[in-house]
């Protein structure tokens, strides 16, 4: 099979689009302090994610992307800074609206799968579209992602990969507008990641859901529409693909 190496069209640090940013940041800046310690975790970012756009944050470890995806998720407040969600600026709403903003409209797919051993595949799934606003099925949560023939598997019948898609599932069973993937691959060996990372190219295709993937590696920046780097805490580039790899032809 033909292997594609990624080549970016355009390095910048400014970005447009014609579409309206379906969440965006400005000027965060995340500060850690323990005693008289201080730690610059992120330092006045700004970034929009676009309605189907799929973004590639890499950078090495420490460089602030898992401090970014969760501001822009609302599992951390910044220390200064917005961001803006459907020109909402949820970071200055209380506690229950963050709740519904996480609930409601966004989807998290971390390294690690966090699946209940205890449940099938279609019920870890069933976990979120009980308390989603307008829910896909399970069964077609699970279909998007190639699991239509394991939904009655529990995790411990499933490989690694197989694993991983159900969470995939359970995040964009609620049809979120944003899907944030830290490290999705990063407990999985090369082959097995390929297989996730189509099922995250699948949920960004039919579903039309602004997707964010934070990774070290550089290889998976090829399937993106856009690639933002950091380092120390800030965006040290952003760069246009002229077209996205399928991640199939990624050489790895």
């Amino acid at each position: 099979m033909e292997r594609c190496f990624y080549k970016p069209m355009v390095v910048s640090t400014q970005t447009t689009s014609p579409l309206k940013p379906a969440l965006s940041g400005s000027g965060l800046t995340k500060i850690y302090r323990t005693g008289e310690i201080e730690v610059k975790a992120l330092i006045d970012v700004d970034i929009d994610l676009f309605p189907g756009e799929m973004v590639v944050l890499l950078g090495a470890s420490g460089s602030g992307k898992s401090t970014l995806l969760n501001l822009l998720g609302g599992l951390d407040t910044p220390t200064s800074g917005s961001v803006f969600f459907r020109d909402q600026d949820i970071t200055a709403t209380d506690e229950a609206t963050l709740t519904r903003y996480r609930r409601d409209y966004v989807g998290f797919v971390f390294q690690f799968y966090n699946l209940i051993a205890s449940l099938t595949a279609r019920e870890n799934v069933a976990l979120v579209t009980e308390i989603a606003k307008e829910p896909l099925d399970p069964v077609d949560a699970l279909g998007i992602v190639g699991l239509g023939d394991r939904v009655d598997h529990f995790p411990a019948q499933l490989s690694g990969g197989e694993q991983q898609r159900i969470a995939i599932a359970r995040a964009i069973a609620k049809q979120p507008a944003i899907l944030l993937c830290d490290e999705p691959t990063g407990a999985l060996d090369s082959e097995t990641g390929v297989v996730v990372l189509e099922a995250i190219e699948t949920v960004n295709r039919e579903l039309g859901t602004a997707t964010a993937i934070i990774t070290h590696n550089s290889v998976t920046a090829g399937m993106a529409d856009r690639v933002i780097s950091l380092a120390d805490g800030r965006i040290v580039s952003i760069e246009q693909n002229a077209e996205r790899t399928p991640a199939r032809q990624l050489t790895w």
